[in-house]
């Protein structure tokens, strides 16, 4: 079993050594080069910030993924954040955000996933953010329709924001499941942050039906032809009963594993596998192990898939959220939540994690 202490340890590790890869594959755009040794010293201190504080006994996970809206302008098939009808009280307002950042930057929590919804519809209060805080990342999870020739030219001053476009596939299967002309369109966005010199990424959701196409390589040599450094292959939760099939079998989560690493020997970008890669840090990371997630409204929750809290951080510290009876019993618990077939076993055995709330 690893320790909090040791997980603390070996995610600092991992970090280091994914942004060490991505200054290697970085060396042809030296603006972009620079950015990253900066990255790399600053992630290295907010790693000493999180090693003193699991000496204290506050365990602070490297990564938050902040939902910061719930509004979209796209209805995509099967997507979790619609299907899970959450009570949407009022967003957190840009001086929230803010302060949540910067007591976030003060625990060591170093890299900020922000999600939504579609977070470019809160375009200027994200830019303003990231200009405000250089030494957090900010990978920025988007469909890409929103992000127009004046985003792109603000994102070229903006390093740390970094813009990571989804696709299901190829055409049929991005429309399909997106909408007509989606898949066109973002493989123009890609050119474009391409021409533009701005380090980009791609979410891919994996599904049974797509998978054979999103693992060959052939496919991501085209991305990476398309100027794309960084893949997330992000294994599909089924949150509605009809779309259960679309979860990948045991089968292809074995493989998908071999794959991530015939591509990061092989293949110049970073890759990363969710939850896949969890097996490397001893199962689940969410609850605070290694992430924490932060809905539209504020409410400190396990993971995106696992919309329960006993905390918000509208009258809570984040300090406090990160200690709360709720998490603690989740990671306490965790030989109780060991992934299935779903992709999230916090979602699969919901019925145990709701329990921890009474």
């Amino acid at each position: 079993m690893i320790t909090e202490n040791d997980f603390t340890a070996i995610m600092n590790k991992s970090i280091q050594g994914l942004l060490k890869d991505a200054l290697y594959i970085s060396l042809k755009s030296p603006s972009m080069a620079l950015f990253i040794k900066d990255t790399i010293a600053a992630q290295k201190k907010a790693a000493g910030i999180r090693s003193k504080n699991e000496e204290e006994g506050l365990h602070v996970p490297a990564f938050m993924i902040a939902s910061i809206t719930h509004r979209c302008n796209l209805r995509c098939k099967g997507c979790y954040a619609q299907a899970q009808h959450r009570r949407q009280d009022s967003e957190l307002d840009i001086s929230r955000m803010k302060n949540m950042v910067r007591e976030a930057k003060d625990l060591g929590i170093s890299i900020i996933l922000l999600a939504g919804g579609e977070p470019l519809v809160r375009k200027n209060d994200i830019m303003e953010i990231a200009r405000e805080n250089r030494d957090v990342i900010f990978p920025t999870f988007t469909n890409g329709l929103l992000l127009n020739d004046s985003v792109i030219a603000e994102l070229k001053g903006v390093k740390n924001l970094i813009p990571v476009v989804s696709i299901e596939g190829n055409e049929e299967d991005t429309d399909a499941r997106r909408g007509d002309g989606v898949h066109q369109h973002s493989r123009e966005i890609f050119r474009r942050l391409k021409d533009n010199d701005i380090f980009y990424g791609t979410s891919i959701t994996v599904t049974h039906e797509n998978f054979d196409t999103v693992t060959d390589e052939s496919f991501v040599k085209e991305l990476l032809a398309e100027g794309c450094k960084l893949f997330f292959f992000v294994e599909y939760v089924p949150v509605k009963e009809e779309t259960d099939t679309w979860a990948i079998t045991e089968e292809q989560r074995e493989k998908l594993s071999q794959k991530m690493t015939d591509f990061r020997e092989n293949l110049s970008g970073l890759f990363i596998a969710f939850p896949g890669d969890e097996k490397y840090f001893g199962g689940c990371i969410a609850s605070g192990r290694g992430f924490i997630h932060v809905s539209p409204e504020g409410n400190i929750e396990p993971c995106p898939f696992a919309p329960f809290s006993d905390s918000n951080i509208k009258d809570k510290s984040l300090k406090g959220a990160l200690q709360s009876d709720f998490l603690r019993k989740i990671r306490e618990n965790h030989d109780l939540l060991v992934e299935g077939q779903g992709g999230c076993a916090l979602w699969e055995k919901r019925n145990i994690v709701e329990r921890f709330l009474l």
